[in-house]
This record gives C-alpha cells, structure tokens and sequence, in this order.
C-alpha cells in the first residue's frame, strides 16, 4: 500500500538549489519506493541503488569512473555501502555546481562520519525519513508543531480511546508491520528486521566484536525507553565494557535504531540545577513492544508498564512531524536534579519553547504542571506548556498552560 510522504516538499525544495541532497533514515521506510517516484515523476533522471551486486562492485572498483559515466541529477540508492564515494561526488560538485545533481539516500547516517562530514560541508542537505506518521497512516498532514507554536488553539479535538491508542502504539509506524493483520506475522517481521540490521548496516559500518552482545543490549535499552540514560548504569547492568559499549550504542544511533534526547538547559544561563544525561527512544512502539514481548492486552491492562512506551510513541510522531513543519524545532527533554521534570521541549532557538507532558488518562489537575510550570519559570522564551491527556476539550490552566487531547498529535 502507498502512503503519502509529507517531506516531500522540503526534499524537491533542497533538489531546487542544492547540489547534493541525503535522504536517510531507518531501514524500511520507504526511502527506496520515495526515490524511485521522483524519478518516475520527472525530478530526477535515473535511479541507481547499491543492493545492485554489479553497481556496487562498479562503484567500488572505481568510484570516479563510476560517476564519470552517469547521468546528471540521479539517485544513488543504499548509499553507506561505498563510502568511498564521497570524496569523488565532492570533486564532480565543485568542478560542476548542479542542483540536485544528486539525491543520496542510506540506511545509515553517514554525516556522523568525519570525513563524509568535512567533505560534503556547504555541499549536502540532509532530510531523515522515520516510520510513518499517524497523519501519513491516515492520509492526512499533521500541523501539531505549528499549532502549538502559533497563538492560538483548538477549543476541542476528536478524542482517541485507550484501546484505540493502544492499538496504534502497537502497531506502530513501519509499511510492511502496518500491512500484516496477525500479531505472529508482524512478530516474525519484527524479528527478521532486528536481524537484517545486525547482519547488514551495523556489520557493514563496523568490524565489530561480540556482535552477539547486540541484540541484548537492545532489550536491554527498551527496557528503560524514556528514563535519563547514563553509561555507567547501562554497562553496569549489561556487563559490557564502557568502551564497547560506546561504541555498540553509536551504531544502534547511525543505524536509527535508537535516539538519545538531550536535555534542555539555556545556553545563556547555564544552570547546574538542571540534568546532563539525555533520554533514551526507539525508533517505533511496534518495535518496542516485539523487543519488551508486550501483546496488546498487555498495554491495554497495565497503563503504568503503557506510560514509558506511550511517551515513546509521542516523541517519535514530533520527531516525524518535525521533518515537514513549517516550523522544524529542537527537541529535548527538561529535567532539574529537584525532580521537576517536563517529557519533552520543543524549540525554535531564541524565540520559543513548547513544553509537553504526556499523560495516559482522562483526567488532568494542577499537579500535572509542576515540571510546565518549572520551565516556566527558566525558560525566558516559554511560550506555552502542554499536558495531552485522553480528553476531547483543550482546557487552560492558567497563563499559557494547556490540557490538550493526544490525539491532536494527528487530529489538528
């Protein structure tokens, strides 16, 4: 089934006056399928893709040669399998300024390399596709982030239940999981993807030892989805090595397995009040409910076990959404060594900061904008402080502090 893409504009507007455009992101999403519809639609002129044996071994043999010979304005596909090819795309961009001259795509992020990095700097835009959203699902653009950014809000949203919420977390975002009706099937998807990763990108980014160790440390890390994440408790727990285990979690990152949030704090004022150690996310509920063996009866009956997975589901539908905002913010998390505490900080730098909580009932009190109201007080460009909860109506709670139902992350 094909879903409606909504980075789309912002990947033609980069192909317009930019030579080099990367598009990467989790395997599975649809970046190959993304690609190949450019071509087809006239953007651009040929489609190339390194799962291609005789393309690959052509590229890698004589990455010059390789180039020398194609078309302008193509897409190389699965782009991480030949890093050697960056340097002569730098050399053909500066002796011939196109733009869109090429569209990248990968499976890895690349740009966390310093030498693809340094050659490609003023040259590249990077765009990052993550699973789908719950608007591309529905096939209908979101406006959450600029919504919550702008002056004003909704008076009321059409609300979600908790076991349509819960199927949804479930369920999650990858095209391939969405098109498979029974739990075993999806669970054997689940199980075949964490295995291509681990035998494909990771081992192709890196000779690594103890590639065993992987995929526990990955359970491992589901287990803690949305607490600070710390290195020394991790490698106490695992029993891997503060090295390896650096390393490990650097590649679960460039392969967008998992992502690290990291804290809020005001560049201006540097507060030793507040927390250093980032969060930690997967890249998609369903994912994460394969990894923790979680049916859906499981989160249904247990909010408490629910709450983590479902911030985990919020943050990645911003993270989505961030990708074709008009307004594409930081995120990060609030957390003060006081306890106070807000899930997550949207900001767009120096002009204002969104502070959202996430909340797994029908109910809000005044208590649930401590950590908002915290921010508040730090926070000299707060602009407005949200609770989502399961309600229907966007209730205040005083200046610039909100109630608003969850399901305005798709709804608005």
């Amino acid at each position: 089934m094909d879903y409606p893409r909504y980075l789309l504009s912002n990947v033609l507007a980069a192909l317009k006056d930019t030579p080099v455009v990367l598009l990467n992101g989790n395997r599975q999403t649809g970046k190959s399928t993304f690609a190949q519809s450019l071509v087809k639609e006239g953007h651009l002129n040929q489609y190339y893709t390194m799962d291609d044996l005789t393309t690959l071994a052509a590229a890698t043999r004589d990455p010059a040669g390789f180039l020398a010979d194609l078309p302008e304005k193509v897409v190389i596909d699965e782009i991480q399998r030949v890093l050697s090819i960056f340097i002569p795309i730098k050399k053909n961009v500066d002796e011939k300024r196109v733009p869109g001259k090429y569209l990248l795509t990968g499976s890895a992020d690349v740009m966390t390399l310093p030498k693809v990095a340094e050659s490609l700097a003023g040259r590249i835009e990077t765009h990052t596709m993550w699973p789908l959203s719950q608007g591309e699902i529905q096939r209908r653009q979101e406006r959450f982030i600029d919504c919550v950014f702008s002056d004003r809000l909704p008076h009321s949203v059409p609300s979600v239940s908790w076991e349509a919420l819960t199927q949804k977390v479930m369920l999650g975002g990858f095209p391939e999981a969405l098109s498979r009706t029974q739990d075993s099937r999806r669970n054997r998807w689940f199980q075949s993807y964490i295995t291509t990763i681990l035998q494909r990108d990771i081992r192709e980014l890196s000779n690594i030892e103890g590639l065993t160790e992987i995929p526990n440390l990955l359970s491992l890390l589901c287990n803690r989805i949305g607490g600070t994440f710390k290195y020394a408790d991790i490698a106490a727990i695992s029993g891997i090595p503060s090295s390896s285990l650096k390393r490990y979690l650097a590649l679960l990152q460039a392969v967008f397995l998992i992502v690290l949030l990291p804290p809020w704090s005001n560049p201006k004022q540097p507060d030793k009040k507040l927390t250093k150690s980032p969060k930690l996310f997967l890249n998609d509920t369903g994912l994460a409910c394969y990894l923790k063996g979680m049916q859906h009866r499981d989160l249904m009956e247990n909010r408490t076990e629910a709450g983590p997975i479902i911030e985990n589901f919020v943050f990645m539908e911003l993270m989505k959404q961030r990708s074709f905002s008009e307004i594409p913010p930081d995120i990060y998390h609030f957390r003060t060594h006081e306890q106070h505490e807000v899930d997550i900080v949207l900001e767009y730098p120096y002009q204002k900061t969104v502070g959202i909580e996430v909340k797994s009932a029908n109910q809000v009190t005044t208590k649930d904008f401590a950590g908002l109201r915290k921010l508040q007080e730090v926070a000299k460009t707060f602009h407005k402080g949200i609770v989502l909860y399961l309600g229907d109506q966007v209730i205040p709670f005083g200046d610039n502090l909100f109630a608003m139902p969850l399901s305005s992350l798709w709804e608005v």
